[in-house]
Parts: C-alpha cells; sequence; structure tokens
C-alpha cells in the first residue's frame, strides 16, 4: 500500500491515541508488524506557540518509521503556519484529526466538529497540502450524529482538496466508542473516493481485520483500543493476510504461540516498554504512564486486580521487574 510517496509494507496500522501511542509503544508495534504508526494528536496552536511538551510529542525514532504526525486544529491559516514549523521534524506523512469525540476539543471546532463543517475542513487539507513537504491524510468518523452521517461526502471534499489518504472510524461523534462500528459507511467512503481508505473499528483478532477487508474494500485497516496492551494483534493480522495470501487456514495460525503471547513474553514486552520509556522520558514520569500500560497487558491474568494495586505503589525500574518476576514464577 502506497500513501503519496511512502510505502507501507504491510497494511495494518497503528492509530493515534492520546497517552498510549508515545514513541516506546509506537516502536513496539512497528516491531509486531504494524506497516505505520502515528503519534499522539499534537495541537496545532502549541506548535505555533512552540510549547515544549508539544514539540516532546513530536519527537521519533528511525526504530517506527515510517511514522505520521497527527496535527489537530480549526483554523486553516495556523494549521498551514504549523505544517511548516515542524516540516524539517522527523516523520513522513501529516495526518489530521478530524475525528476525536473530547467535549473540549469538539467545542473549540476541532476533531470531529469540522465533521459539521465540509469547506472549512477542506479548506484545511488544502492549506496543509500548499505548506508541508508531506502526503496529507485525515482521520474522521462516520458523522457528527445520526442526524448527519455525511461520510462520504466529506471524504470527497478532502480528497478534492488534496488529501492522500483517509481513516474512517465506523462510530458517530455522538456514540463515542459505544454501540457497533458501522462498517457499511468504511464502504461508502472507499466507493466515493479514489484515495487509499483504511477502515477503523471493532478490529480485535486477525480474523475481524480480514472480515473488514472483504466487507468494505479498504485498502487497510487501523487498530486502535485493540492494541492497547496487545501490540501482538499486529502480528496476529499479519500472519491471517500471510495465511490467506497462501490459501492457508487462519484458525490455527491465530492460536499459534507466534502471534498469542504467554506471560513470560507479556512481561518481557512489558518491561522493555518501560526501559524505551525511561530512555524518552525519565523513570519518575515513565513508571507512572506504565501504570495504564501494566494493567492492559495483565487484563485476564489471574491476579490481574493485585497487580494493579502494587504497581500503583511501586517507584523504581528494579521493584517493576521484580513484581513481574513472581507473576512469571506464579505462571499467572
Amino acid at each position: 500500500m502506497k500513501i503519496g510517496n511512502i510505502e507501507l509494507e504491510t497494511p495494518v496500522i497503528l492509530a493515534p491515541m492520546a497517552g498510549v501511542t508515545d514513541k516506546a509503544f509506537r516502536i513496539l508495534c512497528r516491531e509486531m508488524g504494524a506497516g505505520l504508526v502515528c503519534t499522539e494528536m499534537i495541537s496545532a496552536k502549541a506548535v505555533v506557540y512552540k510549547n515544549k511538551k508539544t514539540a516532546l510529542l513530536g519527537q521519533t525514532s528511525q526504530k517506527e518509521r515510517p511514522v505520521s504526525l497527527q496535527l489537530f486544529g480549526s483554523d486553516p491559516a495556523v494549521m498551514a503556519e504549523a505544517a511548516a514549523m515542524i516540516d524539517d521534524w522527523d516523520f513522513d506523512i501529516l495526518d489530521v484529526n478530524m475525528g476525536c469525540p473530547v467535549p473540549k476539543v469538539v467545542k473549540n471546532g476541532e476533531g470531529s466538529a469540522l465533521m459539521l463543517d465540509p469547506p472549512r475542513a477542506g479548506a484545511i487539507v488544502k492549506a496543509l497540502v500548499n505548506a508541508s513537504s508531506r502526503p496529507v491524510t485525515v482521520k474522521f468518523r462516520s458523522g457528527f450524529d445520526k442526524d448527519h452521517l455525511n461520510a462520504a461526502e466529506f471524504a470527497r471534499v478532502l480528497e478534492a482538496n488534496g488529501a492522500s489518504a483517509l481513516a474512517v472510524h465506523g462510530r458517530t461523534r455522538e456514540q463515542y466508542y459505544s454501540g457497533k462500528a458501522d462498517w457499511n459507511v468504511i464502504k461508502e467512503v472507499k466507493d466515493a473516493v479514489n484515495i487509499p481508505v483504511a477502515g477503523n473499528g471493532d478490529i480485535k483478532t486477525g480474523a475481524d481485520a480480514l472480515a473488514m477487508f472483504d466487507r468494505t474494500g479498504c485498502d487497510a485497516v487501523m487498530i486502535a483500543r485493540s492494541a492497547r496492551g496487545n501490540p501482538w494483534i499486529f502480528r496476529q493480522i499479519r500472519a491471517a493476510l500471510d495465511a490467506r495470501e497462501k490459501g492457508e487456514d487462519i484458525s490455527d495460525i491465530l492460536k499459534s504461540p507466534a502471534v498469542k503471547p504467554g506471560i513470560e513474553e507479556i512481561c518481557q514486552v512489558i518491561l522493555r516498554q518501560t526501559r524505551m520509556s525511561i530512555e524518552y522520558k525519565g523513570e519518575y514520569i515513565a513508571l507512572r504512564e506504565m501504570r495504564k500500560h501494566t494493567a492492559w497487558y495483565t487484563a485476564g491474568c489471574r491476579c490481574s486486580s493485585s497487580l494493579r494495586r502494587a504497581v500503583n505503589q511501586i517507584s523504581t525500574y528494579k521493584e517493576l521487574e521484580d513484581l513481574l518476576a513472581q507473576m512469571v514464577d506464579r505462571k499467572e
């Protein structure tokens, strides 16, 4: 799959998630088989105002390339200024968030609020295409609410203004993450445009990914919440795609240890992510941010609730290492 001049080795993409898709996690997902990863969303205004924390969010590594950097904002001029300011940063694709449902974003006319104003959304894309040397992509939803299901029309506006690819989450802003994603909307978008389309929503296994490809005709699948504590989902989807290409039955492959980790591997990956996070952020911040990741990684383990309590009390990497070693010894 190709987005502008960027070739993806596999059509499986890690979605941007605030507080989740930092550099350490993106590297893990890329190693597990994601063809493209994306930064946490970055405010265009914060870039223009030279916010130091924003610059940290935009830091990338060669290990994760190709990587997409996601901006959000509602003013085409500010978005263009931000894009020009970050053009020397190390990333491959410039993505625009037009799907975030969070109230503080929506009330500023940003994120999914832009689906109520297609001309403004188109103007933003056009401004970014003119200001950036990277391909410009957009992530959006099926609509703002059930009375504004305009994804296909919205997609045509974005394409007409120069977007190189689109990602569609099959839920409205009104739904947030509840209910079932409407894959029919993804098919409608795919049929409406001539640029690549990634489908997002309710992909939890390799079998789900294959089903989305079949039902929507999408060019790629995008994984969000299902990747939290589970970067192996990319390994599983790649295995499913490879099996289908060879004409093999995927049922046995999806149960294989090669794509379904045991507790030892889970703990090893938690520690590796923690070490990378410490390198990038320091031990104090990294350990506190890893609390939620550890809870996601160990969800379903027999003593996950007691582990979560214990993780919330630790303050050093060695304490985390000892705690996870106890889990491995007990085979929990």
